[in-house]
Formats: C-alpha cells, sequence, structure tokens
C-alpha cells in the first residue's frame, strides 16, 4: 500500500503535534509531509504534494479562512477542514467548495483518521457531528426526487465510482451521471446549491435521505 502523506496547517503548536501524533499512530500510519501556522504550508516544499491538507478554518483571526479553502479545493488538493465550530451553514459552505470533510476538534483520533484516509482517496467523510449539526426539517426546500434518483443516490454514496454504482444497478455510467445532474438540478432550482459529492451528501443527510448507517 501506497504512503499516505498529509500537511497540518493550524495556528496553534499544540494542535499541530496532537493531530501529526494521531496521524502517524493510526492504521494506516500517515506521515505528516509537514506542517505550519498559515497556508504557504500547503504551497511549499513536501506540504505541496501531500495526499491531504488538514485545515483549521480560523488562522490567527475571528474570520474563516474560505479564501484559503477556495484556493486549495480549486487547485485539486483533497481537504479536511478542522475546526473548533459546530456550525452547520459554515460547515455547508466548506462542502460546497470542495472540502471532503468538516470536522470539529472535540472529535476525537477515530474520526479524523477516517477523514484523513477518505480524504486521500477523494472521498467524503461525514462525521457525527456534522451530520447533527446538519440535521433538521428541510421540508419546504426538499427536491422531489424519483424512487430509481434515491436509489442511484444512495449507491453514489456507498461507493467509490459511477462505472459501479452502474454494474450495481444494471445501468450506464452515463445514466448514473445524467440522473446525478438531474438531483443536482433539482437541488439548484431549490435554492440549495450541491456542486460536490460532499455538498450533495451534506444535503441528503439533511433531507433525511440517508443517515450514517447508510454510509
Amino acid at each position: 500500500m501506497a504512503e499516505l502523506t498529509a500537511v497540518i496547517v493550524d495556528d496553534h503548536p499544540a494542535v499541530r503535534a496532537g493531530v501529526a501524533h494521531w496521524l502517524t499512530a493510526g492504521d494506516p500510519p500517515i506521515r505528516v509531509a509537514a506542517s505550519g501556522d498559515n497556508a504557504r504550508a500547503a504551497w511549499t516544499g513536501e506540504g505541496a504534494t501531500a495526499d491531504v491538507v488538514i485545515l483549521d478554518l480560523h488562522l490567527g483571526g475571528p474570520a474563516p479562512a474560505m479564501d484559503e479553502l477556495r484556493r486549495l479545493t480549486e487547485a485539486g488538493r483533497r481537504v479536511v477542514v478542522y475546526t473548533m465550530r459546530v456550525d452547520g451553514d459554515l460547515a455547508l459552505q466548506c462542502l460546497e467548495l470542495g472540502a471532503l470533510s468538516y470536522l470539529t476538534k472535540d472529535e476525537g483520533a477515530e474520526h479524523l483518521l477516517e477523514a484523513a484516509a477518505a480524504a486521500a482517496e477523494g472521498r467524503a467523510y461525514t462525521p457525527p457531528s456534522l451530520a447533527g449539526a446538519l440535521a433538521g426539517d428541510r421540508s419546504a426546500t426538499r427536491p422531489a426526487l424519483s424512487a430509481r434518483e434515491t436509489e442511484v443516490l444512495i449507491e453514489w454514496f456507498q461507493s467509490e465510482s459511477k462505472a459501479f454504482v452502474g454494474r450495481r444497478l444494471g445501468i450506464s455510467p452515463h445514466t448514473v451521471n445524467t440522473h446525478l445532474e438531474h438531483i443536482r438540478l433539482k437541488y439548484a432550482m431549490s435554492g440549495r446549491q450541491a456542486p460536490t459529492k460532499a455538498a450533495l451528501l451534506a444535503r441528503a443527510i439533511q433531507d433525511g435521505l440517508v443517515g450514517l448507517d447508510d454510509l
């Protein structure tokens, strides 16, 4: 198995040290390629090619580092947001920008390791606090998905590729993609954009279409 690497961006040395310990002691272990108190650590040296970016949202100030998150995701980096704030709206903003997970610092090593390992493979991870923050009645803006669309959506969350979903359901990858595009369009028309897989997963959790036990 290829070595997994991470860069830790957090303005608290104790947090960086703790996260580094958790990652290197995990199964599989994740080597910390670089760490620092600002996003430069993710753009220079070994940090520039790390598989995962563990990003604190508040780097030396009260305003969340959304521009840094946007730059990283637009460059194709796989980001796990790691923050003190349990905030469903902020979490969804991060997922819409392309973060693969939104993790709070009061969640333990197990969830951080799972989120980092999933992100290294380009997969989203939903910890319990995120599911709880996103829970609520969204019936007024819940799009009307067909039974087939819901089936495709759930299978896609459980799979790593559209080709695998197609094989499971006996349809082509093109048909899978068409269903997913229709679902995204329905969410957009309801005023609830879901441009990324992680954001679509968050919407589905909000609407009660899936739960953690389904993933």
